[in-house]
């Protein structure tokens, strides 16, 4: 609908600033033409719009301006709900609690379609304890240090300016600013001891931002293709979460997935599929699973 395209541009706008009628074109899927004509309603709706030509014009509205109208509707409460208990599943939090209860009480009450549970990820109770306390030195800027192992099974004393807790890959993940570095680093909280807030506090004002870029960047993802058997094929797309590039006529296939190097999930995983699947690529994967196989089958025949 024509109000909900207008709503979108003007939130849009505000959020984004100056932007192109060709980039607003693309964002709403309507001629360029359609967003020039949008422009002038909500100019003559009250909301100020300026337009600039030239290589770097486009539209946006005044800095002064604040949309003072209710833009959510029941819809988009629900949405909000379904993310905050999502959420909330996954770590807890008395702040949390009442932002979810008030944003309950704008919706109608009906149940939204789709739902996220992140419960595995409040499972283990000495990690919650530990998003807690980043949290709060988060919040007040300070350094904190700990001692991490790392990949290579060296226990070594970290000492970074926090930055942002996230969830993904299956674990929680500190991203802090590392001084030796000067760059951002991710540790994961299970690898973390003896994690402490100390007095120092943050040298840098660290923006979310440029903290997504860099983190994502920093992390080496390689892609891995393998032929796999037919029974395997729905445990290779549920536990792997990638793509079939090629199916034969048995029923085989082949599959595609890309994974951050250093975690040792996926690498569980494609060991206990066994001889069901077959690396293609890349030669490191390989040679690690046949070092892996080596390794395993000195143990065993030792044991015999």
């Amino acid at each position: 609908m024509k109000i909900d395209r207008l709503m979108g541009i003007a939130i849009y706008l505000l959020n984004h600033g100056k932007t192109s009628a060709q980039r607003l074109a693309e964002e709403f899927e309507v001629s360029a033409r359609t967003i020039m004509r949008d422009m002038d309603t909500l100019d003559q709706a009250g909301i100020p719009i300026q337009s600039s030509y030239g290589a770097d014009g486009g539209y946006q509205i005044v800095d002064t301006y604040v949309m003072e109208k209710q833009l959510a509707n029941n819809r988009d409460y629900a949405f909000i709900v379904t993310a905050l208990k999502g959420f909330a599943s996954a770590y807890t939090n008395k702040n949390l609690e009442k932002t979810l209860y008030k944003m309950n009480s704008l919706t109608d009450g009906q149940i939204p379609p789709i739902s996220l549970d992140f419960s595995a990820a409040h499972e283990n109770r000495e990690v919650n304890n530990q998003i807690q306390l980043l949290e709060g030195a988060i919040t007040q800027k300070k350094i904190v240090r700990f001692q991490y192992t790392n990949n290579e099974n060296e226990v070594k004393p970290m000492q970074v300016e926090p930055a942002s807790v996230i969830y993904k890959w299956f674990n929680w993940y500190l991203v802090g600013y590392y001084e030796k570095y000067q760059d951002y680093c991710m540790f994961k909280l299970v690898r973390m001891e003896h994690l402490e807030i100390t007095e120092k506090r943050n040298r840098i004002e660290h923006c979310a931002e440029n903290i997504f870029i860099r983190e994502r960047s920093s992390q080496k993802v390689i892609e891995i293709k393998l032929r796999g058997k037919a029974r395997v094929k729905s445990k290779c797309k549920e536990y792997l979460n990638g793509h079939i590039i090629k199916e034969f006529e048995n029923g085989d296939f082949e599959f595609c997935f890309s994974v951050p190097e250093k975690e040792t999930y996926w690498y569980g995983v494609l060991l206990s599929l066994g001889s069901e699947i077959r690396v293609i690529g890349p030669q490191s994967v390989i040679d690690r699973i046949l070092a892996t196989c080596n390794d395993l089958f000195k143990e065993y025949g030792e044991s015999q």
